[in-house]
């Protein structure tokens, strides 16, 4: 029988865990704090351990640490149970090797299924168990605490999906693998490379970033690489490119999906040789640079057309971090309005304004195709208008007016509730198709791009609603 270590500090919550993990098969002990756990552990050795992570006398976070310097097993998973759900909470938690982290109150399915999870992994890891041991994290790492200036003023929000990239950011942070960051335009892609680079170990070295659409194909690759004196109409002077400038640090490499393809296997190079010649050079250069590349549409689709070398995508695909839309964390609408707002008026030393009732349920029932990105240019401009006053619905409105025969800027989500199915489905892909292809002018390439679709999946879509 696989037996469970409960660490909380709350007599009614231990002992309806307890109920549920013997109804479910699992023996149990209990620790009432970090201390009392950790003494547990010198003498006897349960399969998992589930802590709070606040409370008195030591929490989850003293409890992790301690696990490393006891030298005690590392192979145990550690799942955090808590009622303090917060980002930099959830990303801490994982930095310190946490196996997951859950908040309270618990879905009971949901956690009996990641105590059954951890300790299949736990089997399969006890084997390696005396080798695993020697593989703790940086120290620096351990240091991490919620009030870190790197990560409050811009990774806001606590909806379960932004607590998913907190979770991923702290498990890859501490590694030098690649990283590939999907999602659309405007969800955060260059922050959150921003927090992966600022809570590694080349946090005191650069980070460079590059957009990869920004350039044509001849400018890009000097950007990238450097040119020598003569090497090209205009090339007065030698120029170091980014990954020279980088060295040490991070590169982050947005839009990686409109890197031209004769610049792929130069990039590839890099990753793998960690070498390169500046354009109009012969001499080899040495790179040591962490990439972490961003794209908002389907890279496999460019793969399968052979526009994007394979061998690159998965050299960057070694560890993927999706950043949800807006419109997948509603409740997150609201603390970074109010974030935006404040900045705002900080910049501008004015007052901090606030939103009215109704202008808050006006931007939560807002789908924003244009994601976090679109939320900061609409509260500024809101707040503009207002002129030190709270902000109404009215304004509200005004901003998100887009299209001429909807409700100003909103998605009808009532009339989409009365539709059949995939009546309010196609009623939703034609507003961000006419968005897109808006913003873009009518190009339909840069729509595609902008929606993070493929140009024949837009064409397909076009047909399909009557749009061409």
């Amino acid at each position: 029988m696989s037996e469970v270590l409960i660490v909380d500090d709350d007599h009614n919550f231990r002992e309806t865990l307890r109920e549920l993990l013997s109804d479910a098969g699992y023996g149990t002990r209990i620790a009432t704090n970090a201390e009392e756990g950790i003494a547990l552990l010198q003498t006897t050795t349960p399969d998992l351990t589930l802590c709070d992570w606040k409370m008195p006398g030591g929490g989850g976070e003293q409890f992790l640490k301690s696990l490393r310097s006891e030298g005690l097993p590392t192979t145990m998973p550690v799942i955090i149970l808590t009622a303090h759900g917060t980002g930099p909470n959830a990303m801490q938690a994982m930095q310190l090797g946490a196996y997951d982290f859950i908040t309270k109150p618990l879905d009971i399915d949901l956690a009996l299924a990641t105590v059954a999870r951890a300790i299949r992994h736990m089997e399969l890891q006890r084997e390696v168990e005396v080798l695993r041991q020697q593989r703790f994290r940086d120290k620096s790492l351990e240091d991490l605490t919620e009030s870190d200036e790197g990560l409050k003023p811009q990774l806001i929000g606590n909806s379960p999906a932004w607590i998913e990239v907190f979770k991923n950011i702290g498990r890859v942070a501490a590694t030098d693998v690649g990283v590939l960051l999907l999602g659309e335009s405007g969800t955060g892609k260059e922050v959150v490379a921003r927090a992966i680079h600022q809570n590694s170990a080349r946090s005191r070295r650069p980070f460079i970033i590059l957009n990869c659409a920004a350039l044509p194909p001849e400018l890009l690759e000097s950007e990238l690489f450097g040119h020598e004196r003569g090497a090209f109409t205009g090339a007065v002077a030698q120029k170091r490119g980014k990954f020279e400038a980088a060295d040490g640090g991070t590169i982050f490499l947005d839009e990686i999906g409109e890197l031209p393809l004769s610049l792929q296997p130069k990039l590839l190079r890099v990753l793998q040789e960690h070498t390169f010649e500046r354009v109009g050079g012969t001499a080899s250069l040495h790179a040591d640079v962490r990439v972490i590349a961003a794209t908002n549409r389907p890279l496999e689709d460019d793969v399968e057309q052979r526009t994007f070398r394979a061998d690159l995508f998965y050299r960057l695909n070694a560890f993927t971090v999706r950043l949800p839309p807006l419109r997948e964390r509603r409740s997150d609408v609201l603390p970074l309005a109010e974030y935006f707002l404040a900045r705002y008026a900080q910049r501008n030393q004015l007052a901090s304004t606030g939103l009215s009732a109704e202008a808050i349920a006006a931007l939560q029932n807002y789908f924003f195709p244009g994601n976090v990105r679109e939320l900061e240019h609409l509260v500024e401009r809101a707040a503009v208008k207002a002129g030190g006053r709270a902000i109404t619905v009215d304004l509200i409105q005004e901003e998100l007016a887009r299209e001429k025969n909807a409700t100003p800027g909103l998605f009808d989500a009532q009339a989409a509730e009365a539709m059949p199915f995939h009546e309010a489905v196609a009623s939703w892909e034609r507003h961000l198709i006419e968005q897109a292809l808006k913003a873009s002018h009518g190009n339909k390439s840069d729509a595609a791009r902008r929606l993070g679709i493929h140009r024949r999946l837009l064409y397909e879509k076009l047909t399909q609603l009557g749009m061409l």
